[in-house]
């Protein structure tokens, strides 16, 4: 009895709640009108403002500046000093593979876990001879080496400036950028010269 008394008293209030007219009851506060901000039409005004004080020209003129600099002098590579004491050590281009490789069809040239040494199939056909570019000593013994060298040697510098020498004797110049091939074959005197000797390629750290 008192479980439908319940039910017929909840029947009624949801009964009056949908029959009663909605009533005003007014305004509480101030009210705003809810607007999205379009960030790309703030950016836009931004650079609108930047262009027409100058701004954004200055930036564009220190960017240019700041990466033309960048490429003139690129920071020396740390860890790297002139010879002291001639040494040789040797560099195993050989990986396993994490996965299969496979051709162009599908077909599986190497398995994964396969030791695969580039050697094997493409020849080094070339030298690369590191140097301190600041070093005139080191850039005179490099031109003995690259006119006796019976293959092509790509000068690569660890300190210096490549676009200027490479202006200066009117033939290509290379930088290690971020030290990647020094660090690659633990070179850390020069001038060095890295070759092919077998199966490996050979470092040789140089006296000059």
């Amino acid at each position: 009895m008192k479980f439908r008394l319940v039910s017929i008293v909840l029947g009624v209030l949801v009964t009056l709640s949908t029959l009663a007219p909605a009533e005003d009851l007014g305004v509480i506060g101030q009210t705003y009108e809810v607007t999205e901000v379009n960030m790309l039409d703030v950016i836009q005004n931004k650079l609108k403002r930047m262009e027409k004080t100058g701004e954004l020209a200055r930036i564009e003129r220190d960017y240019k500046k700041k990466a033309t600099e960048s490429i003139e002098h690129p920071s020396p590579i740390p860890g790297i000093r002139s010879t002291e004491t001639a040494s040789t050590h040797y560099y195993d281009p050989s990986m396993v593979t994490d996965k299969d490789v496979v051709d162009a069809s599908g077909r599986i040239l190497f398995p994964r876990g396969t030791r695969v040494n580039a050697l094997d199939y493409v020849g080094w056909n070339k030298y690369l001879l590191f140097v301190d570019g600041r070093d005139q000593k080191q850039l005179e013994f490099s031109k003995k080496i690259i006119a006796s060298s019976d293959k092509p040697v790509k000068l690569v510098l660890v300190a210096g400036e490549p676009l200027a020498l490479m202006r200066k004797w009117k033939s290509p110049v290379y930088y290690d950028q971020g030290g990647k091939l020094t660090r690659r074959f633990a070179i850390t005197q020069v001038p060095a010269i890295v070759r092919q000797e077998g199966k490996r390629l050979r470092i040789d750290e140089l006296r000059y």
